[in-house]
């Protein structure tokens, strides 16, 4: 895919991509990808979402056609958040745009949420398999001080789903790995582990998993061991894909301690969603957003609302 714009957030370039028009009857939604994609990960929900809404996708810093910075530092949670407020401010100056994220898409975009930057600029937010790193923290601390087995064993399932993390955090073990093995190893990986065989072609794989790895380096031990209270009002839609190689469903159950507004919708697939099933990516995003717009919500919703 080729950029529609750049987007300048401080020293770092964004590579920002349009589906539709803008219009001032047409709500705006902003995808966040996560690691190791680039915005290419949306492209077949965002152009069922085009249909009816302007759709934006953007790679994160680190990624695709975007500045890679050098140091761990300038992956911090703070500086995603600014990107994202970046774009948002780029392509939708007047109105609050709905947010869509994915992965670490979802972890950055939870900061944004619960956290006073982007206040009053999301209308709405969708969040699949990506939870916010001090949630998490608190998630782990209830069930080590619980004395539950049954919670124990959730967090001990948790920390193998996880065992990547702890590698990542190795010096240059992660580069490394991608640097020998090369563009032809992520393909390999979505077909194995996901049965994935036909996901768009990423040109910027391999250099997308190098940098990316330091959006674990520079976020993931003091957020998870040091957590802190992390609120928001902005509704929220969480999609559970229930065969989540990553993620345990259980990770999600004390979420409602933290939004006011929750819906929860579980779907029988692999973590990769947006590529296994862009349509019902798309269908649940636009019927969360259609009733955030007209207050009208639908059976579907209504069964699915947590808190």
């Amino acid at each position: 895919m080729n950029p529609s714009q750049f987007v300048q957030s401080a020293d770092v370039k964004l590579a920002v991509y349009t589906w539709g028009k803008p219009s001032k009857n047409k709500p705006t939604v902003v995808l966040v990808h996560g690691y190791p994609d680039a915005a290419n990960v949306w492209k077949a929900s965002a152009e069922l979402l085009a249909k009816r809404y302007f759709v934006v996708a953007y790679d994160v810093r680190g990624a695709g056609n975007s500045t890679r910075p050098a140091h761990k530092s300038a992956y911090d949670l703070k500086f995603l958040v600014d990107d994202l407020a970046a774009v948002v401010e780029a392509v939708s100056p007047k109105k609050a745009v709905h947010l869509v994220a994915h992965d670490w898409g979802s972890i950055q975009s939870w900061e944004a949420v619960t956290t006073p930057t982007l206040q009053g600029r999301i209308a709405s937010y969708t969040t699949i398999s990506g939870p916010s790193l001090d949630h998490a923290g608190h998630w782990i601390r209830q069930r080590l001080s619980s004395g539950s087995p049954k919670q124990l064993a959730q967090l001990a399932r948790q920390a193998a789903h996880s065992w990547y993390i702890a590698m990542f955090h190795l010096p240059v073990v992660a580069p490394t790995i991608w640097r020998l093995a090369g563009d032809k190893f992520w393909p390999t990986v979505l077909a194995k582990a996901e049965g994935i065989t036909d996901a768009e072609v990423n040109p910027t794989q391999t250099e997308d998993g190098k940098m990316g790895v330091n959006l674990y380096r520079a976020n993931v031990l003091n957020r998870v061991l040091k957590p802190q209270e992390r609120h928001t009002t902005i509704p929220v839609q969480l999609i559970v894909p229930t065969g989540d190689h990553f993620m345990v469903q259980e990770i999600w159950d004390d979420l409602a301690q933290w939004t006011r507004k929750l819906w929860r919708r579980e779907v029988d697939s692999g973590h990769w969603i947006q590529v296994s099933h862009p349509q019902l990516v798309a269908d649940y995003t636009a019927e969360f957003i259609d009733f955030i717009e007209s207050g009208q919500q639908t059976p579907a919703l209504q069964l699915a609302r947590v808190a």
